[in-house]
């Protein structure tokens, strides 16, 4: 299975959120700053962020090579899952079919179908079957934001990779602080 992002979120951060963290009272540094609000998102955002999930509204795509025969629980990665968009497949007369939504439930992250599910006839092969839906917060848990400005701050503050303080350049490590706001969070598998 693999997924595939068809909207991206919004920021999840904004630039003021970011600057009011930061104690920036200027424009200079404006572009930058949105750079790394950006980065520090996109390190634990989405299908291939560290935290396995979706942190701002997105459309994303799970395509599936082979179907469950448990059609009461498939489910969606990157959750929290808002809304099932659509969902698609290719019959085993290589023709495109389409569900009716109405037929099919989404309980938590999983969509569930009472009795035989709609593309019982899918075609044998890769990313065969296409669900398509909605993940994301509504409004995102206050340990994620405080991460991602903690992150921000981190980039800020250590603008190379390595600092020159002391004898040898070390690397500057991410804070402990955010990976433990953030492993709660974390979904794995």
């Amino acid at each position: 299975m693999r997924v595939v992002v068809i909207t991206p979120p919004e920021p999840v951060i904004t630039r003021e959120q970011a600057k009011a963290h930061l104690n920036v009272d200027h424009d200079d540094d404006d572009t930058l700053i949105d750079i790394y609000v950006a980065a520090a998102t996109g390190q634990i955002d989405g299908p291939d962020g560290w935290l396995g999930r979706s942190l701002g509204r997105q459309t994303l795509e799970a395509r599936f090579d082979t179907i469950a025969t448990d059609w009461c629980d498939l489910p969606l990665p990157c959750a929290p899952v808002a809304e099932l968009v659509s969902i698609s497949w290719t019959g085993a007369d290589h023709q495109p079919r389409v569900a009716d939504l109405t037929t099919i439930d989404l309980i938590g992250n999983s969509i569930c179908v009472s009795g035989l599910a709609p593309w019982n006839d899918v075609r044998v092969g890769r990313e065969v079957l296409k669900v398509r839906y909605v993940a994301g917060y509504e409004t995102l848990p206050a340990a994620i934001v405080a991460a991602i400005l903690l992150m921000v701050g981190d980039l800020y503050r250590f603008r190379e990779t390595a600092s020159d303080q002391g004898v040898t350049p070390i690397a500057i490590p991410m804070s402990t602080t955010v990976t433990n706001l953030l492993t709660p969070f974390r979904l794995y598998g």
